[in-house]
């Protein structure tokens, strides 16, 4: 791709504490771009005490402090470190003083703190993965003051969900809720250990759900996101998001560091489908095409027209623009090019890139896609099965 076409840049903050505690860049294939744009930041104005309206779900003036009684038990802080052995360079400079002897800088140990919760009494815990991302040993700290030594028993990076667990029994267990049903507005209660600060309780609404990660500025993971303004802090990541009945819908994993009351949570039924697959084959299989994309309109069209083989022509202004092509991927075994214009995908008219990830996600790897595309002003439809996402 030209340099003209720029990735959306938006400033995500990861909410571990530590030097070495976010998540590493990846290449991200089915991933989206987007044109750089002016933020539109939602305004979201947050009550300043609790409703007390008869009849309504929040009638309960206590009801946040009734939540956090349920729920803050179950709660536990991480502590993780890593060992990090230094590149040693060869450097002709050092070489030309200290010949063939060259000190070796010290190994260093980098820690981080983040949060989690205990969802089976037999001690497995949801958290995120920038948490516990290479981790050697990683400490769980309950609110009743035990320590257990933890073991990672699996992460995925593409969703930001891991997994650890504890030699315990009979442990306070977070009830978990659902989000599909969330609206905008409704209540909105953050449990973590913040800049350190164990066991904070901030409370807030749900200001919008379903957020893409594009939307989010996360591009390389595959997750809808809940958006809520309840106080979210570096050391919040893993903890849980709890609806006005102290149920977990989401587990906080991002803030927007350029903006105030712009925190992100993945949805509770993403976390737990992603534990449970974790837990049992420790591995997660997520299908892949293998294509970059980027949602068409007219200033796109003409932004990239010029940009593809003999200058194929691009007669669509609306669609998903395929803009790259992963070698040895699915898509190119399957025939996509770069330039084709992605319409529909068995039979579903696609509209945006979002879409496209969503369906592919939902598809399993080794099934068959039917994508038909408009190549050059002509439809053909082109049969594409998912492969596994690759680890690295």
């Amino acid at each position: 791709m030209s340099g003209s076409f720029k990735q959306i840049s938006a400033y995500v903050a990861l909410l571990a504490i530590g030097a070495g505690a976010g998540v590493a860049g990846s290449r991200y294939w089915e991933s989206q771009l987007q044109p750089s744009a002016p933020d539109a930041t939602p305004v979201v104005m947050r009550p300043s005490t609790p409703l007390a309206v008869p009849g309504t779900k929040s009638s309960d003036p206590n009801f946040i402090a009734r939540a956090v009684e349920k729920v803050g038990p179950a709660v536990v802080r991480i502590d993780a470190s890593r060992t990090v052995s230094p590149d040693v360079p060869d450097n002709p400079f050092l070489r030309r003083f200290f010949g063939d002897e060259i000190p070796v800088p010290q190994e260093r140990v980098e820690r981080g703190t983040g949060s989690g919760f205990i969802f089976a009494e037999d001690g497995r815990i949801i958290t995120n993965a920038h948490v516990v991302e290479g981790a050697d040993t990683v400490e769980v700290k309950l609110k009743d003051g035990r320590t257990f030594e933890g073991r990672v028993a699996g992460t995925d990076p593409l969703t930001d969900i891991a997994v650890v667990k504890i030699e315990a029994t009979d442990l306070p267990v977070a009830p978990l809720g659902g989000s599909s049903d969330l609206v905008p507005g409704e209540w909105a209660i953050a449990i973590g250990n913040p800049m350190g600060l164990d066991n904070t309780v901030t409370v807030g609404i749900i200001s919008a759900t379903g957020r893409s990660s594009a939307q989010v500025g996360i591009n390389d993971k595959r997750v809808r996101f809940i958006q809520t303004d309840a106080a979210i802090n570096p050391g919040n990541s893993g903890g849980p998001l709890l609806d006005d009945k102290g149920e977990v819908i989401g587990i906080n994993t991002a803030i927007r560091a350029n903006a105030q009351g712009l925190g992100f949570a993945i949805p509770i039924e993403t976390a737990l489908r992603i534990a449970d697959s974790l837990f049992s084959e420790g591995r997660v299989e997520h299908p892949f095409l293998g294509i970059q994309m980027v949602d068409l309109n007219a200033a796109v069209k003409e932004q990239l027209s010029e940009q593809f083989p003999g200058n194929r022509a691009i007669d669509r202004e609306t669609g998903v623009l395929i803009v790259d092509i992963v070698p040895n991927s699915p898509a190119q075994s399957a025939g996509l090019e770069a330039g084709d214009v992605i319409v529909e995908i068995d039979g579903e008219a696609i509209d945006n890139a979002t879409q496209v990830q969503e369906i592919v996600e939902a598809s399993e790897v080794g099934a068959t896609l039917e994508v038909t595309v408009d190549r050059d002003g002509k439809e053909q439809t082109l049969s594409v099965r998912p492969g596994a996402f690759p680890t690295r």
